[in-house]
């Protein structure tokens, strides 16, 4: 089954079919698992005919590509450096015009690092952009961070859709009363081509987002609690109007924010009805809740054991198909009886990629784009033509690994502290026994999130390199319920801690780890905890690889303290004696096991100072420390090169540290 090319191939180094002998030297594998993945965000036409995606260009440039899926040709639609802005994704507004967001970092204003996004159209040859967000002024009077977001794609025919955009006044101008006064988000129905506008919703002070019901009807309102001084609260207030009616109605009031009891997902004009989660027995559920002005609910879906996650549509605002949940692997529950026989017919015509999802579909619901993957396959896209009943391979995801043996992804149980099972994934070296292996414990990130059972290039490559890799979900982790995520993992780090570092001995006791090679890696909150294990147990672990972890818990509150968020992260992060005894910045002297950091120093959601403190600290106390710095690169170090530069500097210290079976 041969995949389509691009005509920008050698450009772009997407596609590549001749490949050489296998090479597994560091570097070569560095450059493989590190090269960002190929195609971001697909959407398709109308029609079904074209398809646009983002996909990395060399380093840290993005490029948008659109394709004809019928004749197979290919072209460059636009492309961003990836310095001071990063193209995200793009989608079709009709044949010949997209929309595009960008996104970037701001360094100039209040000494901050502040993330900006903004939404741009262009024609699909790349001629007459436009920014589709309320042009800034120098009078404005304040940084506008973000300033527009699609509500609704409408027909995606005549370039005309809803979107959502932030108003920001202006402050006093000399000579002229012409000075701008709306302030907050409204709707407005904008033409993408010409910018001709109409307000549907004036802009509202405090709103935070609408939802419409996928055929250009308003529907639901988000409104943020807000405190005197202009902090965020926490509480969040969510009102609906009826198809017959503009007065806005109450549907409920979340009061906490950071674990809401309460999350619209989707808004089914076919039943007018909101598909949303709502906390059942301590997990979420997913309930329909009729905007009729009944408010009258259906349990549609819950599952003992986990939380449903989300609801599955087939394209841009139509009608929900079926919901997803997380055990082992991901399920995809489909109420639509035709659905469901088409997702039982792909699987059996792609038996070895056992996740099959419908990426979008064109306006008529006949051609589908399909991506199917695996844990040892990161996936390619089909077209699906219901009419013609052909599927069609068009674009793989990760070209680079084509050829190449993946590992295969394990779910485990692994016996904690207090009688608790934690579930985890196991990843082992392809064709090694899992016996007495150099071994990693690669806790996630979050706090609040989780692991996945799919393809991940960050243990494949460990995996690669001869190492048996574990992903603990440590009580703190999302997904499996309020008992487990434990308030989170900054309150109670030391139960979180606690179950990874049983989940590293474990390792060691089913034999499948030599436990004097045992290393730790993390990223973000996982790097937190890779340094905070290794200074709770410092004889478990001969290396740590943190990169861009928080270290200080104090700090983190710090970093935020200019922002309208402060109150909530010093509501998750607390208060009291487990901010300095949860701080490995405060306990560098503990760490026995040399150090890696890795940062970019532009990033907005853990500071650089974090790492540069760590690194200043660590080699204070006189230990081997390591950091290595990226510029201009935020916290997820989004740049082919960097993160092969990153993979060689890890593969070289696990080398050195704990060795490697290939």
């Amino acid at each position: 089954m041969k995949f389509r090319g691009l005509l920008l191939a050698s450009a772009i180094g997407l596609f590549s079919f001749a490949q050489p002998a296998f090479c597994q030297s560091l570097l070569a594998d560095a450059k493989a698992f590190g090269a960002r993945q190929a195609v971001q965000a697909p959407d398709l036409s109308a029609d079904g005919s074209t398809v646009v995606y983002v996909t990395p260009g060399p380093g840290r440039k993005s490029i948008a590509v659109v394709g004809n899926l019928d004749t197979g040709k290919f072209t460059q639609m636009a492309a961003s450096d990836g310095g001071a802005d990063t193209l995200r994704w793009c989608n079709f507004v009709s044949a010949t015009r997209s929309v595009c967001q960008i996104t970037g970092l701001n360094t100039q204003a209040y000494s901050e690092v502040i993330g900006f996004s903004r939404l741009i159209s262009l024609n699909t040859d790349g001629s007459d952009p436009k920014q589709l967000g309320q042009s800034q002024s120098a009078y404005d009077a304040y940084l506008r961070q973000f300033d527009a977001s699609v509500v609704d794609w409408l027909q995606g025919t005549d370039d005309k859709l809803l979107l959502q955009r932030a108003y920001v006044p202006e402050e006093y101008k000399t000579n002229t009363r012409l000075v701008r006064t709306k302030q907050g988000l409204g709707v407005d129905l904008v033409d993408a081509s010409s910018l001709r506008s109409s307000p549907v919703e004036q802009p509202r002070d405090g709103a935070l987002a609408y939802m419409s019901d996928g055929l250009g009807h308003v529907r639901l309102l988000t409104v943020a609690g807000t405190s005197n001084v202009g902090t965020l609260t926490g509480q969040i207030s969510y009102l609906y109007r009826t198809a017959a009616s503009r007065d806005w109605k109450p549907l409920t009031i979340v009061a906490n924010a950071e674990n809401p009891d309460f999350e619209p997902l989707a808004i089914d004009a076919s039943i007018d009805s909101l598909y949303a989660l709502k906390k059942r027995n301590g997990r979420y559920a997913l309930y329909a809740i009729k905007l009729d002005g009944s408010m009258a609910e259906t349990l549609v879906a819950e599952n003992p054991r986990v939380d449903i996650d989300d609801v599955v549509r087939f394209g841009d605002g139509q009608k929900v198909i079926g919901y997803t949940f997380t055990e082992d692997a991901t399920e995809r529950v489909y109420f639509d009886p035709e659905f469901k026989a088409l997702a039982d017919s792909l699987s059996k015509v792609l038996p070895k990629s056992p996740i099959v999802e419908f990426a979008d579909a064109s306006r008529d619901g006949r051609r589908l784009l399909i991506f199917a993957g695996s844990d040892s396959d990161p996936g390619r896209y089909y077209m699906f033509d219901r009419d013609k009943k052909t599927l069609t391979p068009e674009m793989i995801a990760r070209p680079e690994l084509e050829g190449r043996a993946l590992a295969t992804v394990k779910p485990v149980t692994i016996p904690g502290s207090g009688g608790v099972s934690i579930p985890g994934y196991l990843t082992l070296p392809p064709g090694k026994d899992a016996k007495n292996l150099p071994a990693i414990v690669l806790p996630h990130g979050g706090p609040s999130a989780r692991d996945v059972w799919g393809f991940d290039w960050l243990p494949q490559f460990l995996a690669a390199r001869g190492y048996a890799v574990l992903q603990p979900q440590y009580r703190g982790s999302a997904g499996f319920g309020d008992a487990w995520l434990n308030d989170n993992g900054f309150k109670n780090w030391r139960t979180s801690i606690g179950d990874i570092t049983d989940s590293a001995k474990w390792l060691a006791t089913q034999g499948i780890a030599d436990p004097n090679r045992l290393a730790i890696l993390g990223w973000s909150y996982g790097g937190y905890a890779a340094l905070q294990s290794a200074a709770t147990e410092p004889s478990l672990y001969k290396a740590v690889i943190a990169i861009a972890p928080v270290t200080d818990l104090e700090m983190l509150k710090q970093d935020y303290a200019n922002f309208t968020i402060r109150e909530l992260v010093n509501r998750e992060v607390g208060s009291g004696p487990h901010v300095a005894e949860g701080s490995p910045l405060r306990h560098a002297a503990d760490i026995r096991a040399p150090v890696l950091l890795v940062h970019g120093t532009l990033d907005n959601n853990v500071r650089f100072a974090h790492s540069q403190k760590m690194d200043a600290a660590l080699k204070a106390a006189g230990k081997q420390s390591e950091l290595l710095t990226f510029d201009g690169l935020d916290h997820q170090l989004e740049d082919s090169d960097a993160r092969t530069q990153m993979l060689t500097k890890i593969g070289e210290m696990l080398e050195r540290t704990i060795g490697h079976q290939k």
